[in-house]
């Protein structure tokens, strides 16, 4: 008996042994460090921009009107109307290469400042002046992560007064870009008589004319008349004629913007950017990545259009690139730009 278990005990052993002895467990490959393993590849499809706002109803609304060129600016005296005006207004030129370019404030709006200085040089899109529309419009205040959405890509806004009228059109007026303060300097003294001219009638030679009577804006005590507040960005738009406002009244515009057919999109996921340049990462055969730069266009917040810098036959990574730290920043890594 004492022999019998012995050799189990021994079969036991040696058994384990051999087990212990045996090739180890298989453990499965790490990709190598910076080795993309989500890609995606761009696709093509329809896009346009969806982007509600919260309006009120606002009467006599400022807004905004840009250069439409690059050069410099001469303004024109403008003479405050006494009654609302039908036609434009011209209130400036641009002078750039020889060539003359009008600013003019539309009708059924009047000056409301001056934003810039008497022959600065201004940039095309820069606002230069403020207007100020005789009647209701619907103002609505803009976010900074969707002013890029908006910029150069407005299309077509309904809008719906709450417990009113709507949907209905509305048209925008002027730019949505944030304004300064604007003035509108005092008119010129009427000319002094020439000396030793003698007094006489208004109107005899050498004899200043008497003021033009009008609405004059008030003296706010430094030189200058009122002119117009400063503004955030905001979208000013009208009404047709025949819908009924109340001011003060809340309201929501849908702003859709100029859409693109057929368009070269990619996931958002997978670009770093969300406006005009951006940057993706183009995966190669052997799984590295080589960050280029790309254009961008519009995005429905899922997919984003790329409208240059690539081929089409690309393979992006996903995440996309990572803006790095600045040096001793918390985290000590890269951070994703800004979506």
């Amino acid at each position: 008996m004492m022999k019998l278990t012995a050799a189990v005990l021994a079969a036991v052993l040696l058994a384990s042994a051999c087990s212990a002895s045996g090739p180890p467990p298989q453990v499965p490959d790490l990709a190598a460090r910076g080795t993309a393993l989500t890609t995606v590849t761009l696709t093509r499809q329809d896009l346009a921009n969806k982007v509600s706002l919260a309006a009120k109803v606002t009467m006599n609304p400022v807004f905004g009107l840009v250069a439409p060129v690059d050069g410099q600016i001469r303004f024109v005296d403008v003479k405050q109307p006494d009654r609302t005006p039908t036609k434009p207004t011209k209130v400036a030129t641009i002078g750039a290469r020889g060539r003359q370019s009008t600013v003019e404030v539309p009708a059924n709006a009047t000056l409301a400042g001056r934003l810039v200085d008497d022959k600065s040089t201004v940039t095309a899109g820069m606002p230069i002046v403020s207007a100020k529309y005789v009647g209701y419009g619907l103002v609505a205040d803009i976010d900074g992560a969707d002013a890029y959405k908006l910029t150069d890509a407005l299309g077509s806004i309904q809008a719906q007064v709450k417990n009113g009228p709507g949907p209905f059109p509305c048209t925008v007026l002027g730019t949505i870009a944030a304004l300064p303060a604007g003035t509108i300097p005092e008119p010129p003294p009427p000319a002094q008589p020439a000396p030793g001219a003698q007094p006489g009638q208004p109107g005899q030679p050498g004899q200043p004319a008497p003021p033009a009577a009008g609405p004059q804006q008030p003296d706010q005590g430094n030189g200058e008349r009122s002119g117009s507040e400063p503004t955030g960005l905001r979208l000013v738009c009208t009404a047709p004629t025949d819908v009924k406002l109340i001011n003060g009244a809340a309201a929501t515009l849908e702003v859709i913007t100029a859409p693109a057919t057929q368009a070269r999109v990619a996931p958002v996921e997978a670009v770093a950017g969300r406006q005009g340049a951006g940057q993706v990462d183009v995966v190669g055969p052997d799984g590295t990545r080589q960050t280029k730069q790309v254009e961008l266009g519009l995005t429905d917040g899922r997919v984003i259009e790329v409208r240059s810098g690539l081929t089409g036959t690309e393979t992006l990574a996903v995440p996309g690139p990572n803006l790095p730290a600045a040096p001793g920043g918390p985290g000590g890594g890269g951070e994703k730009f800004a979506r």
